[in-house]
């Protein structure tokens, strides 16, 4: 069973809030979603940083997108 899981930290439509969102799943079937908002893009990155470390010592592997030049 192949597994994802994907991180981003993104611009919402209200002032300065920014979202985390998470999208997981298996490769085939659809994802699930969910947005963590923050107060500011520094809490933001703080919680990636903590759920990017959760699912690496749970096995998951980091893996670059296509369109950017970094990690997911």
């Amino acid at each position: 069973m192949k597994r994802f899981y994907v991180l981003s930290v993104e611009p919402t439509l209200f002032d300065d809030d920014v979202a985390l969102v998470r999208e997981w799943g298996r490769l085939g079937s659809s994802c699930r979603r969910r947005l963590d908002l923050f107060p500011g893009a520094a809490q933001a990155q703080c919680s990636l940083e903590t759920w990017l470390a959760r699912k690496k010592r749970k096995g998951y592997q980091v893996a670059l997108d296509e369109r950017q030049s970094g990690p997911l």
